[in-house]
């Protein structure tokens, strides 16, 4: 057994995940098993993307909000005795011309140096994390998409056991309020209809991107990653506050996923705001990141989407398991 930390730094969000790994790290279709007992998960958001699509940079404050989320896990990975601690960096730190700043800051506090990963990297941790449970599920048909719909870029990846094809492409809930949903620098509410249209627009030109390499229309089962769709899925299921249990592995339909994604984009903030299970940090940006699970399951022909609360954490979880000491 090896007790890990795995932490994933992206362009909304920071999330920890400290969890005792038995067995076999290896990746999925090696023939070895290893399961994954989660001691602690938690979320904070910071934005650290703030700005980045339009400056190039990290924001100073946005670094600091990113530093003091990385103090508070120092003191939970020291309280659990963490052998070993994986740091993976995502979109907005392979977007920033100082990323340098993060990365010291980084290794200062956790005394590991970050990860900044490219899209292939995150695609797979991401299919590792999302798939390893649903081994030997009937009702889940192969092969898998799994989408992992990020602050400032998506990654698809389809496989079975293995990663079959990756990519990942800029088109994320942050990057796409922030380069199509802002006027005068606040975000329209709601949005006018000929700024959705060139958010569905941005969206369209990814997935030509994507379907170059990556062959979505293959896929059997959809299943779909991070916080848009797991809000999404609480909406869904008008749940009266944010419930793991209930939100992993529940399945939206298409209609019902247009049905919320069309609300959620003619509502007010305030009217957003209210929802019991939308966490503050999402309120702006969810509109956006609904509107492209809704255009990939219309590109896809997809009827449903498979919910997972187990995603590109538990990938890191599991990678950092099988690293050298």
């Amino acid at each position: 057994m090896t007790r890990v930390a795995a932490v994933d730094c992206g362009t909304n969000s920071i999330r920890l995940l400290i969890a005792d790994v038995t067995g076999s790290g290896d990746a999925p279709g090696t023939g070895t098993t290893a399961e994954l007992v989660e001691l602690d998960r938690r979320m904070t958001i910071v934005r650290l993307g703030q700005g980045v699509d339009r400056t190039g940079r990290l924001a100073p404050e946005a670094l600091e909000r990113t530093f003091a989320a990385c103090r508070e896990y120092a003191g939970l990975i020291k309280e659990h005795g963490v052998e070993r601690i994986r740091f993976v960096a995502t979109s907005a730190t392979r977007d920033a011309e100082n990323r340098d700043e993060f990365v010291r800051g980084v290794l200062e506090i956790l005394g590991v140096e970050p990860e900044v990963i490219s899209g292939d990297q995150e695609a797979e941790f991401s299919f590792t994390g999302a798939t390893r449970e649903l081994a030997g599920r009937e009702d889940l048909a192969k092969p898998y998409l799994v989408v992992d719909i990020g602050g400032g870029s998506t990654e698809f990846v389809v496989g079975e056991e293995h990663v079959r094809a990756a990519r990942s492409v800029d088109v994320g809930c942050v990057r796409m309020t922030e380069r199509h949903l802002l006027r005068d620098g606040a975000v329209t509410d709601p949005p006018a209809p000929e700024q959705i249209a060139a958010v569905r627009s941005d969206i369209e030109s990814a997935l030509d991107l994507v379907e170059r390499t990556v062959p979505l229309r293959e896929a059997r089962t959809l299943v779909g990653l991070a916080g848009s769709v797991t809000t999404l899925s609480a909406i869904a299921q008008d749940l009266p506050g944010y419930d793991t249990a209930r939100i992993h592995h529940s399945r939206v339909s298409r209609e019902r996923v247009r049905e919320i994604t069309e609300w959620l984009l003619r509502s007010t903030h305030a009217e957003r705001a209210a929802i019991p299970s939308m966490h503050p940090g999402r309120v702006d940006v969810i509109g956006a990141g609904a509107l492209v699970l809704l255009t990939i399951m219309e590109r896809t022909g997809a009827e449903e989407v498979v919910v997972s609360e187990h995603d590109i954490l538990d990938g890191i979880a599991f990678y950092a398991a099988e690293s050298p000491s």
